[in-house]
């Protein structure tokens, strides 16, 4: 039987082998529920750096950039890390590069996986769609807070576990704290999140209708996947094949 396994924090990821794996980044507050909304609006790619001068250099050959620190947008970039954002009808078919406090730093660190999605709740059921039905391992990599871990990440990899139960086996203590967060959490994630480091951080910087949205499942049927370092969406190559 298929493996998962969660990874708490982009710090603990060398602990874990991430070769022949399906790698889901998740970074639930903002980075990753970005990503899928800025794909699922039709945005053609996305390129995950971790520098602010990488994505300064890519903005320089024509690339549209977002940059995002401590959960404000950078100054001089074209875009912030809030979903709402990435809804813009006039960047569709636009390529974007981005740089995030944690959740780009967790795309870089996957390298090596056979496989790197971008996990969220705003495309939950397909991530758990794509995973049943291919054929390795998973690890679910939390993109955590500053190498720490977070509630609301390891909530979304348990939620995605129970979702597979019976379709993968798991031993890890990591999965158990995942999967007994969300059983605490999943009648009312909202309020379970009030207290939690960055849900307080991001009220305080008076964002919370980003919060709710970003806790939202299912708004989007899309995919974002890695191919040949860039973020596409996977349902587009379903359509050329």
């Amino acid at each position: 039987m298929k493996r998962i396994d969660v990874c708490l924090s982009p710090e603990m990821v060398h602990l874990h082998k991430t070769e022949g794996k399906v790698v889901v980044v998740i970074d639930i507050l903002r980075a990753t529920s970005c990503m899928t909304t800025a794909i699922a609006n039709g945005m053609e790619s996305i390129t995950a750096v971790a520098s602010l001068d990488e994505c300064k250099a890519l903005g320089e050959q024509g690339y549209l950039t977002a940059a995002e620190r401590d959960g404000k947008k950078v100054d001089g970039f074209d875009l912030g890390n809030s979903p709402f954002s990435y809804q813009d009808p006039t960047l569709k078919g636009k390529k974007i590069v981005v740089t995030t406090t944690n959740g780009t730093q967790a795309i870089v660190k996957s390298n090596g996986a056979k496989e790197i999605v971008i996990g969220s709740f705003l495309n939950f059921s397909a991530v758990v769609e794509y995973l049943r039905n291919q054929p390795n391992d998973v690890l679910m990599h939390c993109a955590g807070w500053k190498g720490k871990m977070n509630l609301e990440d390891t909530l979304f990899a348990g939620a995605v576990v129970d979702a597979l139960k019976g379709d993968f086996s798991h031993d890890e203590d990591s999965v158990l704290t995942a999967l007994n967060l969300y059983y605490s959490a999943k009648n009312d994630m909202m309020g379970f999140l009030l207290n939690s480091s960055h849900v307080r951080r991001l009220q305080g910087l008076g964002i919370i209708k980003d919060i709710e949205f970003c806790l939202t499942k299912d708004v989007y049927n899309v995919l974002p996947i890695m191919r040949d370092g860039k973020l596409v969406n996977s349902q587009a190559e379903k359509t050329v094949a």
